[in-house]
């Protein structure tokens, strides 16, 4: 099944389109609940310290979602992450689209792509993607793999999270042979050629970016 997760970053780098899929299943994080809402949607599920909520909008979430988690307290996680755990314990996700992960605290976006590295995440990485208004985000374990272009995106990067083995790319505008990088970087800047792009890698985790201007 899949699954669209909405966060309480900011609404101005979300796409607006995802209001009009009020028929998908939608998990609200915190004051990203109290958004789908507003807008006439009734997450399956509702989860955080919502402290940015007041205590009306708060007993709105809990009446009018099916599953309502509050976790009033801080501890090892952030609330997307909570989500996330819970989201992949409890449903038979097989995509999971992530919004409002991306916006202007620096610490939030990193913790973002950075939750991604854990073990426990390691067998769901390939089934997240983190979409905002200017890009789409996506993660991969080692093998051949083949990326279809978003016909909004202009841009494709290629951007080792870990050290990565054997990182070939064959058929982009800018193709690499296989290649080893010790360290993260940003491959960007490339483009599709054609309406898929495939690449390859041995060891590692690769996160790759669709974006525009």
């Amino acid at each position: 099944m899949k699954v669209n997760v909405l966060t309480g970053g900011p609404l101005a780098c979300v796409p607006q389109t995802i209001f009009e899929q009020k028929d998908e299943r939608w998990c609200g994080v915190d004051y990203g609940a109290v958004e789908l809402i507003n807008h006439g949607i009734d997450p399956i599920l509702a989860i955080g310290d919502f402290d940015t909520a007041t205590a009306a909008e708060r007993l709105q979430v809990k009446s009018q979602s099916h599953q309502f988690v509050y976790r009033p307290l801080k501890d090892d996680i952030t609330d997307t992450e909570l989500a996330l755990r819970y989201l992949f314990a409890h449903y038979p996700i097989d995509q999971l689209n992530l919004y409002g992960a991306t916006g202007a605290r620096m610490d939030q976006l990193l913790a973002n792509l950075f939750f991604i590295l854990k073990p426990e995440y390691r067998e769901q990485v390939e089934r997240i993607t983190i979409i905002d208004r200017w890009n789409e985000i996506r993660f991969f374990k080692p093998g051949c793999h083949q990326l279809k272009r978003n016909p909004q995106m202009k841009y494709l990067a290629f951007i080792p999270l870990t050290a990565v083995e054997g990182l070939v790319l064959p058929n982009e505008k800018y193709q690499l042979q296989r290649t080893d990088f010790d360290f993260p970087v940003a491959l960007s800047s490339n483009e599709f050629v054609d309406e898929k792009a495939t690449f390859s890698f041995e060891q590692g985790i690769l996160m790759t970016v669709q974006s525009c201007d």
